[in-house]
């Protein structure tokens, strides 16, 4: 799994703009005012083959008791409990403050790695300006400078060496016919109650097999032939104490646990329709080219017009998910869910489809006689044969010539094609285009 990184600190040291550093992206909002950041955002970074989630965090008052700030506080602490590490940032031009001591005793008490990093240290003495902050008791005083991109490799380097991270290397192929099968979605929505009535009440084969830290589970259960490996999202188990005053549902876990699985469950909870976090559940899915099965819960607790909104809210918040196949479902009182586990085996195994070049291109002859691209200037791109580029999620390589010139539309179109010809449903496709290159092109 991806190793977790926080960024801890008081308003304005700098957090947003070195997440956006460490991910190379500007996905945090980034301005000279304190307290911007408020809710904790997660980011994928990469140092050489190593991969790495970072949160970025709000200004953090560990002793707040009241109003947004208590809020903040609250969602940096859920923060410092899924990461594996933790760095706490500070500002090296305006020194120590108290808030930096108040926040240094709480990562103490908590025992976490945390590497301690002075911000905006372009152009100092280092030796003279940083001596204070050993006063924090955190060790080394790493200076680095987020805004012009100096000392960060170093920093991350640091703060991912006292994890002792095995080496990278390509994962080798399964030896059995195991499905990874992870059940996400947002907190309340059924989760508990759908794994422990797959667990219990279909009488599957399972045993308890402890994961990785942050109470990852897997449980290994079987259903007629078909071994599957749940990967859990909703707490099985719970390790020791967590703060009383952290959510249960843990962002880290989950976005784990879909990179993890062959399949996915995505549940949604039928009484609050489709909400952004759904949405953005849903996109990670697919960015990552996961199989996903779409399930509605609760759908015994909403009338007729609810329903109505919530297949509504579906197509139009959820359209990317067009070749997810949708089921309503009451775990609670476990209606619905037999259909669930069949288009589960039927997402798995088109993911995981042959497709052969002979079959392919005569797939991609038959759609660009029916449908030609459109012309593009003085050219009209030729499409001319294709092969399987990869599986699970399934590749399509088209080769031709002005290839670059096919539209999004026409790529939708010939992935409607294909889909069809290789009866594809319940994953992601991609459609890759690749011009042949011409010999004559630099000879003039």
């Amino acid at each position: 799994m991806k190793p977790v990184i926080a960024l801890v600190g008081r308003p304005n040291v700098g957090k947003s703009t070195l997440f956006n550093r460490m991910t190379k992206s500007r996905d945090a909002i980034v301005a000279d005012y304190a307290g911007l950041t408020r809710d904790r955002h997660y980011g994928s970074g990469r140092l050489g083959n190593q991969e790495f989630i970072v949160i970025d965090t709000g200004g953090f008052e560990p002793t707040a008791e009241t109003g947004i700030v208590k809020e903040m506080a609250k969602q940096t602490r859920q923060a410092v409990a899924e990461s594996d590490v933790v760095i706490f940032v500070v500002d090296a031009r305006e020194g120590l403050s108290a808030q930096d001591h108040d926040i240094a005793t709480f990562l103490r008490r908590l025992g976490k790695p945390t590497l301690l990093v002075a911000n905006k240290s372009e152009g100092m003495t280092q030796g003279i300006q940083l001596t204070e902050f050993y006063e924090l008791g955190l060790g080394e005083v790493v200076p680095v400078s987020a805004a012009h991109g100096q000392g960060t490799r170093s920093m991350i380097e640091m703060a991912l060496e006292p994890l002792h991270l095995p080496e990278i290397e390509d994962e080798p192929a399964e030896a059995d016919d195991t499905i990874r099968l992870a059940v996400a979605g947002r907190p309340n929505v059924g989760k508990s109650t759908l794994i422990n009535v797959w667990l219990g009440e279909e009488r599957l084969i399972a045993f308890d097999m402890p994961g990785t830290t942050r109470d990852a589970i897997s449980v290994p259960f079987t259903k007629g032939e078909q071994r599957y490996e749940l990967v859990d999202t909703a707490g099985l188990r719970r390790r020791g104490k967590v703060f009383e005053a952290i959510e249960k549902f843990s962002v880290v876990k989950t976005l784990q646990a879909i990179e993890r699985a062959n399949v996915v469950v995505l549940l949604i909870d039928a009484t609050q329709g489709v909400t952004d976090q759904d949405a953005h559940i849903a996109g990670f899915i697919v960015e990552n080219g996961r199989a996903v099965v779409v399930a509605i819960n609760k759908w015994d607790a909403v009338d007729e017009y609810q329903r109505e909104l919530v297949k509504r809210s579906i197509e139009q918040r959820l359209a990317f998910l067009r070749f997810a196949s949708v089921f309503t479902i009451s775990a609670i009182k476990r209606q619905g869910l037999e259909p669930v586990w069949k288009a589960i085996g039927q997402a798995h195994a088109s993911a995981n489809r042959k497709m052969p070049t002979p079959k392919l291109s005569r797939v991609l002859e038959e759609a660009v006689a029916y449908q030609q691209p459109k012309r593009s200037g003085m050219h009209r791109p030729k499409l001319r044969y294709a092969h399987q580029g990869g599986m699970n999620p399934p590749v399509v390589v088209v080769h031709g010539n002005s290839l670059e010139h096919v539209t999004q539309e026409y790529k939708r179109y010939l992935e409607g094609r294909i889909r069809e010809a290789f009866e594809l449903t319940g994953t992601p496709l991609r459609v890759e285009m690749k011009t042949s290159q011409n010999p004559y092109a630099e000879k003039s």
